[in-house]
């Protein structure tokens, strides 16, 4: 369990102190400290209340060690982009709609490379990239098109364009079929 070093680390982090987050929590800067030094354990009102105060689920607070997140990661947490939900490890994959309330097809500035996925869950970044739409795809799958860079996805063509479907399921992958994968 990380909950009394997360709860100082991102106190820390946010440039705190721990009167500044009681007083703003509403707690005695004592039971605070207690939290934070593995004295006293919160009940669920108080795990609550600091979840929402550091904008991180009760369960990152408790079962992620958030020291060792590299900046990247600790920077999309901040944002409210918590990767560490559970429940089938939950994934945000933000999209944009059309005026209809239809998804569109982003098309990604960046050829098929590194680079990419430090944007790919920033609502900003994603709703300024040019969007289109096919007829002939399913509107319950999400799509996304890259251009492909040098020789990295053989046969298909450097500068080709490639529209790839968003699989929530790893298990759905099949022998044969050509997959981008991206990671973080």
């Amino acid at each position: 369990m990380f909950f009394s070093s997360n709860i100082k680390f991102l106190r820390k982090r946010l440039g705190r102190t721990q009167d500044d987050v009681a007083a703003a929590i509403d707690m005695k800067r004592s039971t605070l400290s207690g939290y934070e030094n593995n004295i006293a354990q919160p009940g669920f009102d108080a795990l609550i209340t600091l979840s929402k105060y550091f904008n991180v689920a009760i369960d990152t607070l408790i079962k992620a060690d958030l020291t060792k997140l590299p900046e990247s990661q600790l920077r999309q947490l901040e944002r409210g982009y918590d990767v560490f939900i559970k429940g089938s490890n939950l994934r945000i994959l933000t999209t944009t709609i059309g005026q209809d309330n239809e998804e569109n097809i982003e098309l990604v500035s960046e050829k098929a490379k590194a680079g990419y996925t430090t944007g790919f869950a920033d609502p900003e970044y994603i709703s300024i990239l040019p969007t289109f739409r096919l007829p002939f795809l399913s509107r319950n799958r999400k799509y996304r098109t890259f251009q492909v860079s040098g020789d990295s996805m053989l046969p298909i063509p450097h500068g080709s364009w490639v529209t790839g479907v968003f699989i929530h399921y790893w298990n759905t992958i099949r022998d044969r079929d050509a997959y981008i994968i991206l990671t973080i």
